[in-house]
């Protein structure tokens, strides 16, 4: 499969039509109708219906779109890196990150970097820990910075000596408001609404102390400003972490749980994965800021995660 085919076939899914594909490319209608046949028979999948006016990929023309998307992204982004090898340090760097207040240790590294490479670029992608170790393994993220447990034996990771707070958004007029901190049996009959990820961590649900089944689950969420406007308009209690939603002077406030429950933060990247020379940079600079703020966690191979050798 040449990189070329997959560009016609990039081309022709956009366009939705073999004639205006063909005239983007500057070919032949019979040259492009040519290599989409022979790519199809390659794969032994139809990989689209043709239709008098409109082409409608199949089902495993949707996966080769998203495929060949992701392969092109990655050729690109590779001659950029080699292009520029001779050249002062620059390029992009790719972090993958939940909602959280750690990202202004990214952030603030991220700044000071700037300050002696400014060729350098970030790019933030906003997801959950299932949508970054996705991202992370299709080779897509440089680094992806995850709460709570980590697979240890699959990435290289840095521990951060930054830690997040679960707790309680809610309404200000809620009879829970005027408690400093939530305990479990405050919240056994209250409406809630959880974190899409939480089914798949049973740290809340040992908080709770007690099963999903028996908790009243209104909704789930993975961005917690659309939580918010939930909570906002009465629709339950929204477990959260702290510092994540501004709560001055408005209708909503966090209360934190008791006995306290915290998340632990990491940055990880693929053991395969080469850095490139932006990304080699960054890591020695968080490092360096993680070192100052205190000892923080080894990964493999030594303190800070350093690769052994």
């Amino acid at each position: 499969m040449e990189l070329r085919v997959l560009q016609y076939f990039l081309a022709v899914a956009r366009e939705q039509n073999i004639s205006a594909a063909a005239q983007s490319l500057h070919l032949t209608q019979p040259t492009l109708s040519r290599q989409l046949r022979d790519l199809e028979e390659e794969l032994g999948k139809p990989l689209m219906v043709r239709g008098s006016r409109k082409i409608a990929l199949t089902e495993d023309g949707l996966l080769l779109r998203r495929r060949a998307e992701e392969i092109l992204d990655l050729v690109g982004r590779t001659e950029k890196e080699v292009r520029r090898s001779d050249e002062a340090v620059s390029g992009d760097i790719y972090i993958g990150t939940g909602e959280t207040d750690g990202m202004r240790q990214i952030a603030r590294t991220a700044n000071r970097l700037r300050e002696r490479c400014p060729g350098i670029r970030f790019h933030i992608v906003s997801g959950d820990a299932e949508d970054v170790c996705e991202r992370l393994d299709k080779g897509l993220l440089d680094f992806g910075m995850l709460l709570g447990d980590i697979d240890k034996a699959k990435y290289r990771y840095m521990e951060l000596p930054m830690r997040d707070t679960w707790g309680v958004l809610m309404r200000r007029d809620s009879p829970l408001a005027a408690k400093e901190a939530v305990s479990p049996r405050d919240l056994w009959d209250k409406p809630l609404i959880l974190s899409r990820q939480v089914d798949n961590k049973s740290d809340l649900y040992r908080w709770l102390r007690r099963d999903p089944s028996e908790l009243d689950t209104v909704a789930t969420y993975n961005l917690i400003y659309n939580a918010s406007l939930m909570v906002d308009e009465g629709m339950g209690y929204a477990f959260t972490l702290d510092k994540l939603v501004n709560t001055t002077g408005g209708r909503l406030c966090f209360r934190p749980l008791t006995p306290r429950l915290e998340l632990g933060m990491y940055l990880v990247w693929k053991k395969s994965r080469v850095l490139s020379r932006a990304a080699e940079p960054f890591l020695e600079s968080l490092r360096d800021q993680v070192a100052a703020y205190e000892p923080a966690g080894s990964g493999e191979g030594g303190p800070g995660g350093r690769p052994p050798g």
